[in-house]
């Protein structure tokens, strides 16, 4: 690579924000207010018969979980219809391949582009919640990043889902069987613990528990259930092996 040249992966991210200029509007709603009208409405309506749990304000509980679950829906929402159609409707990808742009130069791109977008929401929405006194340690500026793994361990298997796929009806049931449960049983509105053990493990398993306990952990100032580097090799254990997976995926569908 000449001196000056973009890297291929940044040219591919250069074209996601290119687009995303241009729709931008489109995703506000659900990116940032959405996510400030449901801390508002459940962290403090709600939060107000609630009361306590765990000896925390059922708001500032809450907070963390709701970040998290924020980050891994837009994280598995843009990895779905945008992907499969850019192979199968716009063939965006088939065109960045006939260039010197490689399949795991596009997954790399997508990835980054997904981190603009979830960390720009999660800065805005910790700016928000900060007002309402819902952060209680200096640790919480750790949840970005947090965040940004979490992105990753849940957008990369998710990418080399769509990227196998033909027809987006297999979307709904990914949505309904896979993102809607992790977000109500990985510890977000309530603990685990209150869940029968033989479901407990199948949290474990989820990237999402163990992002929302190291937020929680971060914004509370208290420890997370499991140690830090456990939840971390956790989520590092699904990003690489997605991005692996995904990268294999595109490669065999770009040269087939």
């Amino acid at each position: 690579m000449t001196a000056g040249t973009v890297h291929p992966s940044i040219a591919v991210l250069e074209r996601h924000l290119t687009l995303y200029r241009r729709l931008w509007r489109a995703s506000v709603f659900s990116s940032f207010v959405l996510p400030v009208l449901f801390v508002v409405s459940i962290g403090i309506g709600v939060g107000g018969y609630v009361g306590s749990v765990g000896g925390v304000d059922y708001l500032s509980w809450i907070v963390p979980g709701v970040v998290a679950s924020t980050a891994f829906q837009m994280a598995v929402g843009e990895s779905t219809y945008s992907v499969l159609g850019d192979f199968k409707w716009v063939r965006a990808y088939h065109a960045m391949r006939a260039t010197p742009v490689r399949p795991d130069h596009i997954v790399t791109g997508h990835l980054l582009y997904l981190l603009f977008r979830v960390t720009t929401a999660v800065l805005v929405f910790l700016l928000v919640v900060l007002f309402f006194g819902a952060l209680h340690s200096p640790w919480a500026v750790t949840v970005p990043l947090v965040c940004a793994l979490l992105t990753v361990a849940s957008a990369a298997p998710v990418t080399a889902f769509a990227a196998s796929i033909e027809s987006d009806s297999h979307f709904s049931l990914l949505f309904r069987f896979v993102m809607i449960p992790a977000t109500l049983f990985s510890g977000v509105f309530f603990p685990i613990e209150q869940l029968p053990a033989l479901v407990r493990p199948v949290a474990y398993a989820s990237p999402l528990w163990h992002a929302v306990e190291l937020c929680r952990a971060a914004t509370l100032g208290a420890a997370p259930p499991w140690p830090v580097a456990a939840h971390v090799g956790c989520l590092l254990l699904w990003a690489v092996a997605g991005t692996l997976l995904a990268a294999h995926r595109f490669r065999r569908r770009l040269e087939d």
